[in-house]
């Protein structure tokens, strides 16, 4: 599981890389679960918006939160639990579905993500990031929860199978299904926004090993997870 990426700091990479603005405030380097991080989606229609190609920058919590949960106390618990959705069960899987059916897809920026090493015995974080430095653009879904005047805006990040992939089937624990994000080529990040849900799954596929790098790094250069999430 992603369930921890560095955001993208510089601001001038968000119009250069993503052809959306940079975000009005700064961000918190280290992304985990709950955190509130930046996301890309389509551009909400308006008269005075033209058509698909128009991306627009928001913000929102890491770890969807689904429209019928019931309670913002609910959605504190479930969120921590739904920052990766599996593409292969996302059509079918309760807390995504609607969410894909409705075509609320989005692009996460980063510069990297975290996995952890387990070859030694021990779990050696290891941070994963393009070969050439650039940002990444993950595939995600985001949602709009609304209940007794609390709202909270949330995305997840789309996963991938990479038992075959030659750099990420080393991470993670041995025995385990291993997973990576769904890391979108650059050229498709409009066709991706705005692809009907049928045809949405065709992006969903292994980045080449060759295009990514690998480093461990130590645990304190890590702002660390506040376990309880408080």
């Amino acid at each position: 599981m992603s369930v921890h990426y560095d955001s993208v700091q510089t601001a001038t990479l968000y119009p250069e890389a993503f052809q959306v603005p940079a975000p009005l405030s700064a961000l918190e380097r280290h992304i985990w679960p709950r955190k509130l991080a930046v996301f890309i989606r389509k551009a909400p229609t308006t008269d005075d918006t033209p058509g698909p190609g128009v991306r627009a920058l928001d913000v929102g919590q890491f770890g969807l939160v689904p429209p019928w949960v019931k309670s913002a106390s609910d959605a504190k618990l479930r969120s921590t639990k739904l920052v990766n959705a599996r593409s292969e069960t996302v059509t079918t899987s309760t807390p995504f579905r609607d969410a894909w059916l409705k075509s609320q897809r989005c692009i996460v920026p980063m510069l990297a993500f975290y996995e952890d090493d387990w070859r030694s015995g021990k779990a050696v974080a290891t941070r994963i990031s393009r070969v050439d430095g650039k940002p990444m653009g993950v595939a995600g879904l985001w949602e709009h929860w609304a209940k007794d005047g609390q709202e909270i805006v949330s995305f997840t990040l789309l996963t991938v199978n990479a038992n075959s992939h030659a750099l990420l089937h080393r991470y993670q624990q041995g025995g385990n299904e291993k997973r990576m994000p769904a890391i979108l080529g650059e050229g498709a990040y409009d066709a991706w926004l705005n692809a009907r849900p049928e045809k949405a799954k065709e992006f969903m596929r292994a980045y080449p090993a060759n295009w990514l790098t690998a480093n461990p790094v130590e645990g304190k250069q890590l702002v660390q997870l506040d376990r309880s999430l408080a």
